[in-house]
């Protein structure tokens, strides 16, 4: 049960790059073509992109690298027992836990990405966040194991006030994503208007 949490945000991280890839090759197999069907179809293969790094990419890897971390630190057996290192090599931990951070960033830095509306981004958030936490419990009604060995230890008046909680830090971190995003790219629009005036 466990393992399918780990992975979804994975899944997320290699849709969101199949798309990056597709992007990339689609703009390349365009250019210099007149054709505005196809013109049409890139554009909008761009809008899902930036949609998917703006609501799921980066503030899912950011959230999933942070608490996880913050938790291991805290108490380890409250989410990766020290029993799975039978089982999963300290690499493979790293691989799960620790290189969305990096990916997500140095796409972030290499691609200029539109953010929607700031309503309309923070809703699809909150709606992916209520939808995990739903299924979460919806695993723990079907199984009685809790995905997560932390949540054993809450009441159900904490565990409330937890998944609020965790509702509200992965808005944060929208939040983040999207000015990090305009100040990345804010910059470089200004040194490009400024080299282009010095020339």
């Amino acid at each position: 049960v466990k393992s399918v949490a780990i992975f979804l945000t994975h899944v997320i991280q290699a849709v969101f790059f199949g798309i990056c890839v597709l992007t990339d090759l689609s703009s390349l197999l365009t250019k210099g073509n007149d054709s505005q069907e196809q013109e049409r179809q890139l554009k909008k293969l761009i809008s899902l992109r930036d949609w998917v790094m703006a609501v799921l990419a980066f503030p899912v890897g950011v959230f999933v690298v942070t608490m996880f971390w913050s938790i291991y630190i805290y108490d380890r057996e409250l989410v990766y027992p020290k029993l799975l290192d039978n089982f999963i090599p300290a690499w493979l931990n790293h691989g799960m836990h620790t290189t969305v951070l990096p990916f997500v960033l140095i796409e972030m830095r290499t691609t200029h990405h539109q953010y929607p509306s700031r309503s309309c981004g923070l809703a699809a958030v909150c709606t992916f966040a209520v939808g995990y936490i739903l299924w979460v419990c919806w695993i723990h009604h079907v199984t009685g194991v809790w995905v997560y060995p932390l949540l054993e230890h809450l009441s159900p008046g904490v565990k409330i006030i937890f998944f609020a909680a965790v509702t509200v830090i992965i808005n944060i971190f929208y939040l983040v994503g999207e000015v990090l995003n305009n100040y990345i790219w804010d910059t470089q629009k200004c040194k490009y208007y400024f080299q282009n005036i010095n020339s």
